[in-house]
């Protein structure tokens, strides 16, 4: 499952999934669905009109890059030995996006769940003269 699908990374994510295999579900907006469905997901599930996390299918490995599902709700979508990946998150008050990511960080070691952070490595500029 790629949560954020119709993004720059999740449409990239859409087709390299595909590329290798797997069986793609996408999550986007209304908009988006015809459009996520063209890049190759197998499901396209609209979240304006359904909750992924409370229809019963659980998935192996969710790419999250919306960053506004609660950790609790996307655990409960992963299978009991699926991986959840964060890339990026939501606003926050003090954590400024990474409060869920550290949540996640410190209850991976204590579930059957593999529950990830994607954190990309600015690389260092140099300037011309």
């Amino acid at each position: 499952m790629i949560i954020g699908a119709s993004g720059g990374v999740g449409s990239f994510a859409v087709q390299l999934a595909k590329a290798f295999g797997a069986d793609v579900t996408g999550v986007c907006s209304t908009k988006s669905v015809e459009m996520v469905r063209s890049i190759g997901a197998d499901h396209v599930i609209d979240y304006t009109q359904e909750d992924f996390t409370r229809t019963g299918q659980r998935y192996d490995l969710i790419l999250e890059m919306a960053g506004n599902r609660s950790l609790t709700d996307l655990r409960r979508a992963l299978t009991p030995k699926g991986t959840l990946v964060l890339v990026g998150g939501s606003g926050g008050r003090w954590f400024m996006g990474t409060g869920r990511t550290l949540r996640a960080v410190v209850t991976s070691p204590f579930v059957g769940q593999r529950l990830r952070s994607f954190f990309s490595k600015q690389r260092k500029r140099t300037w011309l003269s």
